[in-house]
């Protein structure tokens, strides 16, 4: 079995309109980049929403950072920011998070010392085409110090029975 290697990309900015739709165009680069063409689309759906969020409700003169990890199962999206107030699922409405949590997996939220971090994760399978790792099985055995294992023959199933004959 082998393992992908785990992809990392964070950048900080100011929570400005322009701003969002030049990270949306840096984030989906970077999904194309790790091969997850068909991740872009509700990824930066989401980041979107949640950078829209820190704008509306923090401000744009505060930094906020966005953070993107893919450890070959999950890709996780994160935005962190300086304002106090953690975000609630029933105030949303039909918008916002709601719409955040239709685009992923799973989402959450958690206070820092510095504000606070929303992120979103979504089930992403590796593609075949990406640099790999092979996994070294635990217990420092050598697998090629090992005796083969007998090879097994199977009688067919429907192999005619000696009393039809």
């Amino acid at each position: 079995m082998t393992i992908p290697l785990s992809r990392y990309y964070v950048v900080e900015l100011h929570a400005s309109p322009e701003r969002v739709s030049q990270i949306r165009r840096i984030v989906a680069a970077h999904l194309r980049h790790w091969n997850l063409d068909r991740h872009v689309d509700p990824v930066c759906s989401g980041i979107d929403e949640l950078l829209t969020n820190v704008h509306r409700h923090v401000g744009e003169d505060n930094k906020c950072m966005v953070e993107l990890r893919w450890t070959g199962r999950h890709l996780t999206a994160a935005v962190s920011d300086n304002g106090p107030e953690l975000p609630r699922l029933p105030s949303a409405g039909c918008g916002g998070l709601a719409r955040l949590a239709s685009l992923s997996d799973s989402w959450g939220t958690c206070g820092t010392e510095e504000g606070k971090v929303v992120w979103f994760t979504r089930s992403v399978e590796a593609p075949q085409n990406i640099l790999r790792l092979p996994n070294v099985p635990g217990g420092g055995t050598d697998a090629a110090a090992k005796e083969p294992a007998p090879a097994v023959t199977l009688a067919p199933a429907f192999a005619p029975s000696l009393a039809s004959v």
